[in-house]
Parts: structure tokens; C-alpha cells; sequence
């Protein structure tokens, strides 16, 4: 087995989809799965076990039913900050998002189920969280971002359609050659672009991706925080 082989542990509560995410992960060669859950208990029991570069885990699972991808992320965030996790969820749920990176995004990833339906997505997913990078659904990015434009005040207001896609990128944890490559325009136009946002936003524009990603998901979190209140 080679030695930069990614440790995986799965955790769902549905039958069907462990085995789906069994068969998707067996398809890979760099990712070999060594542990198989079906709800929270048992994946912090496998963790300790059997020491998994990465964990899936699907945000609603027992004990505790809803939330529970969430709280095993954020404890493993203290016991084991090196273990990447990707929580699945069913549907687009902003509040969650922000709840799994608001201790950092390095190593944490965040998908639709549907997305998974892709397995290069969910590949990609492992693969980014294990090298200490992060991923956000873009459905989850569109939703924050249209809630955001509509505040009356809103410097997104202020964004061109160009500068609002790029921002959405920037918070799927895409890097700025990523973004070039994706939409062909050269890096040094991405850079411009970006560092556009970042001053029409009055954020700081740091070149670190896992603060890029955080900078931009608190921002458009703002308008979630401010509907609940």
C-alpha cells in the first residue's frame, strides 16, 4: 500500500448511501476506506481506532439526529485537528455552513448530497480536505450571496456579475488559477478582480485560501445572522 494513501471512515445512517460512498471511494487508488459508520458514536469510535486522514459524515445521523456532522466536526477539531471531514447534507442549509467553518475551514468540506451523485466531486472533496485545503457547495454560495444582495445596504450591491462570480469561487475554495482556469481569463485579470472585492467589501484580502474562504462565507453570513435576529 502506498504510503500517501488517504484513510477514509464513512459515516450515514441510510444503508443505501454508505454503500454508495463505499463503492464510490473503491474506485480510487490514492483512498482506502477503513472504516464504515452508521451514526456519530461509532465514527469517533473508528477515528481513535483507526487514525483516518479524512471522515465523511452526513450532517444528520443519531445520536442527536440533526446537527450531528456538525458536532463531531467540531470536537475532531480539538482531538484531532489533522483529520479532514466532509459533511454531506440533503439540503441547501447556509446556517450549517457557517457553523462547520466557523472554527476554520482548513480541512473541512461542505456538499449536497446531489453533488455526490459526481464522484470526481466527492473525490475532489477527499482529496482537498486532506491536503489541508476546503470545499463549499456552490449551491450553498448562491444562496448566501442572493440573500446578501437583497439588504438594502449591501456592498454586493456594489460587485459587478463578473466580481460576484469570482466571489462565489473565492468561497467554494477555489484558488485564483482555479478561477482563471474555469472561467479563461488570464490569473493576473483574477487577481485585479479579487482585489476588487476584497476593497469593495472593506475586507482584508489574504492569500491564504482557507482565510479567503472564511473572509468571504462570514460576509455573506451576515445577512443569514441578521434575518434570525
Amino acid at each position: 500500500m502506498a504510503t500517501d494513501t488517504i484513510r477514509v471512515v464513512i459515516a450515514d445512517d441510510a444503508y443505501v448511501i454508505r454503500e454508495g460512498l463505499a463503492a464510490t471511494l473503491a474506485g480510487a487508488p490514492d483512498i482506502e476506506l477503513v472504516g464504515v459508520c452508521s451514526d456519530g458514536n461509532e465514527l469517533e469510535a473508528a477515528v481513535a481506532a483507526q487514525h483516518p486522514a479524512v471522515v465523511i459524515a452526513d450532517i444528520r445521523m443519531p445520536p442527536s439526529g440533526d446537527g450531528e456532522g456538525i458536532r463531531v466536526a467540531s470536537r475532531l477539531r480539538d482531538s484531532d485537528p489533522d483529520v479532514g471531514v466532509v459533511v454531506l447534507t440533503q439540503y441547501v442549509e447556509p446556517a450549517y455552513a457557517i457553523s462547520l467553518l466557523s472554527g476554520g475551514t482548513n480541512r473541512r468540506a461542505y456538499l449536497l448530497k446531489d453533488r455526490i451523485r459526481d464522484k470526481e466531486e466527492l473525490l475532489r472533496a477527499v482529496r482537498t480536505v486532506a491536503s489541508g485545503g476546503s470545499v463549499v457547495d456552490p449551491s450553498v454560495v448562491e444562496v448566501l450571496i442572493e440573500g446578501r444582495s437583497r439588504a438594502a445596504d449591501s456592498p454586493l450591491a456594489e460587485l459587478t456579475p463578473r466580481e460576484r462570480e469570482i466571489l462565489a469561487s473565492i468561497a467554494a475554495g477555489e484558488s485564483n488559477q482555479a478561477i482563471a482556469d474555469s472561467l479563461v481569463i488570464t490569473k493576473r485579470a483574477v487577481e485585479k478582480h479579487v482585489n476588487s472585492i476584497f476593497a469593495k467589501l472593506d475586507l482584508p484580502g489574504p492569500e491564504n485560501v482557507s482565510r479567503r474562504v472564511k473572509a468571504a462565507l462570514m460576509f455573506l453570513a451576515e445577512q443569514e445572522r441578521g434575518g434570525s435576529a
